[in-house]
């Protein structure tokens, strides 16, 4: 396989971490409690931190008006390094002035709702993976899970889809990225240290539903996609916060978004369009309403054809970059 098909599904697996709100969620915990039948460990408080101000305009934000409505689209990275530059006066205004906040879910570092989910649906110790791979495939994931700090064999237990999902935050938070450094982390902070009330698009189980509910094939697929492009993640993760951090909106959406779409349209189609198109109907329903609403959705969803602005221009909603 060469170098840029490689790169090309390291991309895709990573798309995960720039439009499900799910992998931030997931990286709160360590992939080892869904495994076990024990409690959920809460989740670690989230200090309100100091953002590094970006160079330049700093990432993406949109803007929707009318009479008596001002809508904010931004996207984010779920996870981050601490030191990231994406600081931005625009954003913070923009922010401070909304009357509600929201994210793709509401609740990602509640633990008690994340972990009953995964071990319902992303446990399967009568079909582990050793029956569904092969032995060089078996090799590649023992190999992957081991750098990941996983114990020999836990993985075997996890269904395509999460193995996958796990493995795909893997190389980053072992590089020095952070849940609570992500944006969503942050502004949730924020967000409650002013008393701003706090909305979700989405349910976690929803999320857990997008995956989950992909057939057999398509997660293996996911799967073996991730494993043969492991050991690139961090560099393309690096490239693509490097495009969201400057509003570079063009490379994110050459990096993340086509990429997917060329590689894996099952789960460009699941991840993306689908509920794009539910967040377009959303968005349109806020706009009827009045005030001002700051929407922070993952980054991916807000690049490429099929993003939620374009969805909302082809139905005559006007949307600016500001």
């Amino acid at each position: 396989m060469t170098s840029l098909r490689l790169k090309s599904l390291s991309r895709t697996a990573l798309g995960l971490v720039l439009g499900l709100g799910l992998a931030g969620a997931v990286a709160f915990q360590p992939a080892r409690a869904f495994a076990q039948a024990a409690e959920a460990a809460p989740a670690p408080a989230v200090a309100s931190r100091v953002v590094p101000q970006a160079e330049g305009a700093g990432p993406a934000l949109w803007v929707i008006r009318d009479a008596d409505s001002t809508l904010y689209l931004f996207g984010t990275v779920h996870v981050l390094r601490p030191t990231t530059a994406w600081g931005s006066a625009r954003v913070d205004a923009a922010f401070d002035s909304a009357d509600q906040i929201w994210f793709e879910i509401s609740n990602p570092d509640d633990q008690a709702a994340i972990v009953p989910l995964i071990q319902q649906h992303g446990i399967s110790p009568d079909r582990p993976l050793s029956s569904l791979l092969n032995a060089e495939e078996m090799t590649a994931l023992n190999a992957a899970a081991a750098a990941a700090g996983m114990p020999a064999g836990q993985i075997d237990v996890f269904r395509p889809w999460f193995a996958g999902l796990v493995l795909s935050i893997a190389p980053s938070l072992k590089a020095g990225y952070d849940p609570q450094s992500g944006v969503e982390a942050i502004l949730k902070a924020r967000a409650e240290a002013a008393g701003k009330p706090i909305q979700g698009l989405e349910t976690i189980d929803k999320q857990v539903g997008i995956l989950a509910g992909m057939s057999e094939a398509d997660q293996l697929a996911f799967l073996r996609s991730l494993l043969e492009a492991w050991e690139d993640a961090t560099v393309e993760l690096d490239r693509m916060v490097g495009a969201w951090a400057t509003g570079d909106v063009a490379l994110l959406e050459e990096i993340a978004v086509d990429e997917m779409q060329a590689e894996s349209p099952v789960i460009y189609d699941a991840l993306l369009v689908r509920r794009n198109t539910d967040w377009a109907n959303q968005i349109q329903t806020m706009l009827a309403g009045s005030g001002t609403v700051f929407i922070a959705v993952g980054a991916a969803h807000l690049a490429g054809d099929d993003s939620v602005q374009e969805i909302l221009e082809d139905r005559g909603v006007t949307v600016t970059r500001e």
